[in-house]
């Protein structure tokens, strides 16, 4: 099957030699059927060859594709799964542009799927004041396909919005193209009943939302956080977003130091103290029940631990506090940044500083007031190298972030993972320790995941157990009666 290396890419073939986690999102897409499975296999690595997937870049692609603004990710359901947008209206019937507009729903795919390791989407067919010019059924199907038979495990909904009513016969037919678990993932919305799905602040208002978002380009939007990079660095100010009390604390900080120092030296109870007392004085012993996540992110700059996910509890369990570990791994003075798509929820300490050659350094973030964390928070961690003769004061970073050129900064981002709990539990860290989630969690979901698959399998196996032995019962007892009768007859004979 991989031997077909004229058919594949060998980039794919072997990142599915090596990714588990791809070849199960394979299967479970097709309920762990084999067959099925190498075929949905064969048919995307073939589509994913012809349409260059793993070459598809802004370079390769005409600018007036991105300009248009009809495909494009923005903000988060209810799930907190990302929104895959195709503004209908933005889009026109054009024969001739049909390969490049394809190729651009396969650069977004691919583009989000290797920056966030896969996270299924939401795609969302904004139909409002859409036309007979704008129905393009052919490129509907094409993005439904693109879900349904190239990227395994990639789609949790389709919310189609206001479709109009001349496009009801039309989607029959692409109910047909969908097949039945696909279908039931098809959500007929408008205006009264959009925000089951999605909240306001990611609807824009004629959906009935409060999103403020425009789509322009460039830069290429595909996420929600407060400094997209230009060329010439950040657009917007050096403002860190923080709220007011929090630059009151740091104000009465910087103008007391010796008292805040001495308040290092007693025995913390809340979120800000404990804040304040990690930015006057890094050095400070961590409490003892920190624990350091095990998964690492590799960047070629910095190294960050946890890789993909900050957990944090619910209002019922009460965990408010995450801890970052950057280490780096270059010869350099590294400086970074991190951003937030939730502001005013969120303090990090510290926020924008840098990181010595080769020492590890710990970012807290914590919830202030009475925010709780939510799925659709996201955290954005800009890195770049800075020359030797650079000093790192609050100056010269701010010039170094003005001039740094996006090519140079390493960007990686963090999800929020809300720990549910219906009642307390006796091992929940307090706010005066630090949550810092282990490996245990991912590996439990992993752990479950497989082990629901192999009570399936040992389920059909039982199945088959029994229907063989209920079948050796039917004959071991047609067996006996056989032999009863023959019994019966010789006896018969006999008398």
């Amino acid at each position: 099957f991989l031997d077909k290396s004229d058919k594949y890419d060998s980039r794919d073939v072997e990142r599915l030699q090596q990714d588990d986690k791809w070849v199960e999102n394979y299967l479970i897409w097709r309920h762990d059927v084999v067959d099925d499975t190498l075929k949905m296999i064969d048919e995307s690595f073939q589509w994913r060859k012809e349409y260059t997937v793993n070459d598809l870049s802004e370079s390769v692609l005409p600018k007036w594709l991105f300009e248009i603004g009809a495909l494009f990710l923005h903000g988060y359901d209810k799930e907190g799964y990302k929104l895959f947008w195709f503004k209908v209206k933005h889009h026109t019937r054009d024969p001739k542009q049909q390969l490049e507009k394809k190729k651009l729903v396969a650069f977004w795919l691919e583009h989000y799927a290797k920056r966030d390791h896969g996270k299924p989407l939401t795609v969302v067919f904004d139909m409002a004041e859409t036309g007979i010019s704008h129905i393009d059924l052919v490129f509907v199907g094409f993005i439904v396909n693109c879900f349904t038979d190239y990227y395994p495990n990639f789609l949790t909904k389709i919310v189609i919005f206001e479709m109009p009513w001349i496009m009801n016969a039309a989607f029959k037919i692409v109910k047909g193209w969908l097949g039945p678990d696909a279908i039931s993932m098809l959500k007929f919305t408008n205006k009264s009943d959009v925000q089951e799905y999605i909240s306001a602040e990611y609807l824009p208002p004629h959906m009935g939302g409060t999103d403020s978002f425009k789509y322009s380009y460039p830069p290429l939007v595909d996420d929600d956080f407060q400094t997209p990079l230009c060329e010439n660095g950040p657009i917007t100010s050096e403002d860190e977003h923080e709220s007011k009390e929090e630059i009151d604390a740091d104000t009465k900080e910087a103008g007391d130091m010796n008292e805040a120092q001495n308040l290092n030296q007693k025995k913390m109870n809340s979120i800000e103290q404990i804040s304040k007392s990690e930015e006057t004085d890094k050095t400070e012993v961590k409490p003892k029940n920190t624990k350091k996540a095990l998964t690492t992110f590799k960047g070629p700059l910095l190294h960050i631990s946890p890789a993909e996910e900050l957990y944090f509890g619910s209002k019922e369990t009460g965990e408010k506090k995450c801890l970052i570990v950057l280490t780096n791994i270059t010869k350099n003075v590294v400086a970074f940044k991190v951003r937030t798509t939730a502001p005013e929820k969120y303090r990090v300490k510290p926020s924008n500083s840098s990181c010595e050659p080769g020492t590890s350094l710990d970012i807290i973030v914590s919830l202030h007031g009475g925010f709780a964390a939510s799925l659709q928070d996201r955290f954005l961690i800009m890195a770049a190298e800075m020359d030797q003769s650079s000093g790192a004061g609050v100056p010269e970073l701010t010039q170094f972030w003005k001039e740094v050129p996006r090519t140079k900064v390493m960007e990686h981002r963090l999800r929020c993972h809300v720990i549910e709990s219906s009642k307390p539990s006796s091992l929940t860290l307090k706010d005066n320790a630090f949550n810092i989630p282990a490996k245990t969690n991912e590996d439990l979901h992993i752990q479950l995941t497989h082990l629901l698959q192999i009570n399936r399998r040992l389920e059909e196996q039982m199945n088959r157990c029994l229907w063989f032995q209920q079948l050796s019962v039917v004959l071991s007892l047609l067996s006996v009666t056989v032999a009863a009768f023959c019994f019966y007859l010789a006896y018969a004979q006999r008398s």
